[in-house]
């Protein structure tokens, strides 16, 4: 992290007021709708519970040794990702599962990364991709 956005964030910080919200990480099975309407819905649902939306957990299938499939799920993820970013939640973790053939895998993950900086989400990407980077630092 720069010096001039831990300097942003302890000003930020500063000036908070807590709340009484408990921080939940949803799963994405759990969602019935990635539709805008519906996640404003869940996460003023959520915040008349007292929760407050921290992350998306999702699993992902990367188990079939074809590149259409993986591309497939590259969009489903880049959609829970908008997901997370709607409903507020600073983190989309992955659960990668089985990888059939990490060379196909990784580039689909680090176009997340990519795409999470720019949503201003953190992608976690939890496991071995078998020598992908697994960081949250911006990379999957």
């Amino acid at each position: 992290m720069s010096t001039q956005s831990s300097t942003h964030v302890r000003r930020a910080v500063a000036t908070a007021e807590p709340v009484d919200a408990e921080p939940v990480t949803i799963d994405a099975d759990a969602l019935e709708s990635t539709a805008p309407g519906d996640l404003r819905d869940l996460r003023a649902a959520l915040a008349d519970e007292g929760y407050v939306p921290a992350g998306l957990r999702v699993e992902a299938e990367f188990g079939a040794d074809c590149s259409i499939e993986t591309q497939r799920e590259a969009d489903r993820l880049r959609s829970l990702l908008r997901a997370a970013s709607q409903l507020g939640a600073g983190e989309l973790v992955v659960e990668p599962g089985a990888v059939v053939d990490p060379a196909k895998v990784r580039p689909a993950l680090d176009a997340l990364a990519e795409r999470a900086d720019r949503e201003g989400v953190s992608l976690t990407v939890e496991g071995d991709v078998s020598g992908g980077r697994t960081d949250s630092d911006g990379g999957a």
